[in-house]
């Protein structure tokens, strides 16, 4: 049997470093080839010495070299085990068991065997079934890349519609339209985000063109006719302001083709027909509908005032007297339809009722009733009111005033404040 590195330095297992080393030298002057003329058998136990010294004289090596022992012993017992009760069970049965051989080892090679050569490397080459897998992997890995971007911009988008939704039913416009164009970063085509953002340039600072724009990207991606049909009626909305009367139209029939009951498309189609068209009598009838459907006082009050004004072109003064004191249920404080009121006793010859509503026109700070006043109710340098013969004569069929189109404006009302959904109702409060 083999010697280990113990055995040749003639240590124990146990030994310390000190003893190992001393051992060393010892041998190396004992065994050094040069003490015995070049003989081959001193050299190989001078070189089985130090290449013992190296394992075990460096702790790391000797740890190592002392598993391997381990190890090897356990074999050795096992072996021995297995070979103890081959023995045994054959000589229960009665059959012969042979002698085991010895365990043998040949001895150390000579320094003529031990030489090293380079091996070769072989150049690695990627086969079809690598690249696909490669492929596979980036291709994972790019598609992990753009769910987790998405999911990032979906969660950032609607936080920042949350919180764009939030300022705008507070009625601050600046934050929820700032809120709203983060939105549209992360997600461009984001409905709600578009019209609201769009209100707000239309309604509040005035840009139609930017609403125009906001609402026709969103027209490209919904699909609801509702919906669809509030963008049409505010895309004409925004017509009508630039002075487009023709696409303005256009845009209003195309709501009421989704939406018949979307009373703010009907009265932009009746203001075209009161104002420009002056097809009297197909306003009163947009109108009239709309007074159907609208549920908000201010556009329930419009309607009522163009429908009004509309009758009193057709010279029904009875229908158009009761329409302005509908509106006047609704403003009380109206010096224009006080006005109104009086140019429609103008028409009925009644000029005491003529002269009063001027007169509340005034109080109500309605400052055109006072050329009116003054033209229907007194002679110049004179208290007295005219005759009625007189005043008939005097008195002009006079179209309602140009300060009536300020009104025309109304049917772009200031955005009502959306439902707030639920969790936000709070996060004010939280701040």
């Amino acid at each position: 049997m083999s010697q280990n590195h113990y055995q040749v330095l003639g240590v124990s297992a146990t030994a310390s470093a000190s003893e190992i080393k001393l051992a060393y030298k010892r041998l190396a002057i004992q065994y050094h080839p040069d003490k015995h003329g070049g003989s081959t058998l001193y050299e190989d136990l001078f070189k089985a010495v130090a290449a013992a010294y190296h394992v075990l004289g460096e702790p790391r090596r000797r740890a190592q070299y002392d598993y391997q022992l381990s190890i090897a012993a356990r074999r050795a017992e096992e072996l021995r085990r297995q070979q103890q009760f081959r023995a045994q069970s054959q000589h229960l049965y009665g059959v012969p068991m042979p002698p085991p051989a010895p365990l043998r080892t040949r001895r150390p090679a000579g320094s003529a065997e031990r030489s090293y050569h380079n091996i070769s490397r072989k150049r690695v080459k990627f086969t079809r079934r690598d690249y696909w897998l490669l492929s596979l992997l980036l291709l994972g890995l790019l598609l992990f890349i753009a769910s987790v971007k998405v999911t990032m911009d979906y969660i950032t988008a609607t936080s920042n519609y949350d919180d764009g939704i939030e300022a705008y039913s507070y009625g601050e416009w600046s934050t929820a339209h700032n809120y709203f164009s983060e939105t549209l970063e992360f997600k461009p085509r984001h409905v709600r985000a578009l019209q609201r953002r769009g209100e707000i340039s239309q309604l509040i600072y005035h840009e139609y063109e930017s609403a125009q724009q906001d609402y026709r990207t969103a027209l490209q991606v919904v699909t609801e006719a509702p919906q669809q049909a509030m963008l049409w009626w505010r895309l004409g909305q925004c017509h009508a302001m630039l002075h487009q009367p023709d696409s303005a139209q256009i845009a209003f029939e195309q709501a009421l083709s989704l939406d018949s009951t979307l009373a703010g498309a009907r009265l932009g189609r009746g203001e075209d027909l009161l104002f420009v068209k002056r097809r009297y009598s197909g306003a009163v009838r947009d109108f009239s509908i709309g007074l159907r459907y609208a549920k908000h006082p201010t556009l329930v009050a419009r309607l009522l005032l163009y429908r009004g004004l509309a009758r009193y072109k057709l010279r029904d003064f009875a229908a158009a007297r009761a329409d302005y004191w509908q509106v006047l249920t609704l403003t009380p404080r109206s010096g224009q339809v006080y006005f109104l009121l009086g140019r429609v006793a103008q028409q009925e010859g009644s000029v005491v009722d003529a002269c009063e509503y001027f007169h509340r026109a005034i109080v109500q700070g309605y400052l055109f009733a006072q050329t009116a006043q003054q033209e229907a109710c007194c002679i110049p340098d004179s208290a007295q009111v005219l005759p009625r013969s007189q005043a008939k004569q005097r008195i002009e069929v006079v179209a309602p005033p140009d300060s009536t189109s300020g009104l025309r404006s109304a049917s772009g009302q200031t955005p009502q404040s959306p439902h707030i959904p639920g969790g936000l109702v709070n996060r004010r409060a939280a701040r």
